[in-house]
């Protein structure tokens, strides 16, 4: 099967990236400087990610916000016009198909960007559910990812209205000429930007932004490593048709209107499985953990205790490079899931020791105003 490319595929090549497979497209995994330099400059200047990989759908018309709404545990219906929530699409057995971000754009009109591994079932289950609104799906919009610490004063040279921005808000706006909608969010932990453009007009904004002095380029792999340091989950790996909320620590991301005791207390897929979760807490947690010494521990490694039997398993994992060492996310019993517990990972035939941390690794420096 062919690979699919974004818009930045010449870009990417003329700025000497490595490029590997990801989610059905040819994506830059790290460019020359490499993933510790482009993590640790993402970490302190301003780093330029391409993202045109992710679904981007809008859904419109009466009745869209409960449409949206019976989907998830969120309250589309309070959420603001240019304000933003995390979302989770939950199954009939609590866990999840996938996380998203939602966006309102009027009253009954949405702008919903979903994972590049998912958003054809994505799609798919949101038409499933519509009963007379339209969804369309943004095939010619890229999406740039601007983020780290000088990401503002960057904006506010190119997008001065998108530089007033707080934390999951958004914004039309103007960038070299092209009419742009941007949000103040990302998947660093960092202060900056998502910036949806027509895709004819990307690399030319991708270009004006990489004039600046404090924009590089970064590939996947730092913006794994980043996500990693920061908490955040990766569909695939701490989120699955298996994992529900509760397991994964995300119980924040259920609204209040939406919980048991709410104003509009369920209605979405799964709702009493998780209600029950929340009670009853489940099996496994979600837990950071650092690593003693420089070898690193991988995805799918047992989690074991001082016995050497198993409690869980690593479902992320990378060098933390603004931490100094390896660092991972695993699930584990609940009961061993306590901030400085001691633990082993089994690799081959030697046991690494490991501490459960507290997340994020790395603080989340989000601008909230």
């Amino acid at each position: 099967m062919s690979l699919l490319h974004t818009r930045l595929d010449a870009l990417h090549r003329e700025l000497g990236a490595k490029m590997v497979p990801f989610a059905g497209y040819d994506m830059p995994v790290q460019y020359p400087a490499g993933i510790i330099k482009e993590h640790l400059h993402t970490r302190k200047a301003a780093g330029l990610f391409d993202v045109s990989h992710m679904g981007q759908v809008v859904i419109e018309g009466a009745g869209s916000a409960a449409l949206i709404e019976s989907l998830v545990p969120v309250d589309v219906q309070g959420l603001g016009v240019h304000r933003q929530t995390y979302a989770l699409f939950t199954n009939n057995q609590g866990g999840v198909l996938d996380d998203l971000i939602i966006t309102r754009w009027e009253q009954e009109r949405f702008f919903l960007v979903v994972n590049a591994g998912c958003k054809a079932q994505d799609i798919a289950h949101l038409r499933a559910h519509l009963s007379g609104q339209t969804l369309t799906v943004l095939e010619d919009q890229g999406l740039l990812a601007l983020q780290g610490p000088a990401a503002r004063e960057v904006m506010r040279s190119l997008c001065p209205q998108a530089a007033q921005l707080v934390f999951m808000q958004g914004c039309s706006g103007v960038i070299d000429g092209v009419d742009v909608y941007v949000t103040c969010s990302g998947y660093t932990g960092e202060d900056g930007f998502e910036i949806s453009v027509p895709a004819e007009a990307a690399e030319g904004v991708a270009r004006h932004l990489l004039a600046a002095e404090q924009v590089q380029p970064i590939g996947l792999g730092a913006r794994d490593s980043l996500r990693l340091e920061a908490g955040l989950c990766l569909y695939g790996h701490e989120l699955t048709t298996a994992i529900d909320p509760v397991q994964a620590g995300l119980t924040w991301s259920i609204s209040k209107d939406r919980r048991l005791d709410g104003a509009r207390a369920g209605g979405f897929p799964g709702a009493e499985v998780i209600f029950k979760r929340m009670k009853d807490k489940p099996a496994l947690c979600r837990v950071g953990l650092t690593v003693d010494g420089k070898r690193p521990v991988r995805e799918g490694q047992s989690v074991v205790d001082e016995s050497g039997r198993q409690v869980g398993e690593i479902c992320s994992a990378c060098y933390g490079a603004s931490v100094g060492g390896p660092i991972a996310m695993a699930y584990i019993e609940r009961e061993l899931g306590s901030v400085g517990t001691a633990l082993n990972v089994a690799v081959r035939d030697k046991m690494l020791p490991v501490t459960v941390t507290a997340m994020p690794f790395s603080p989340r420096r989000y601008f909230r105003g």
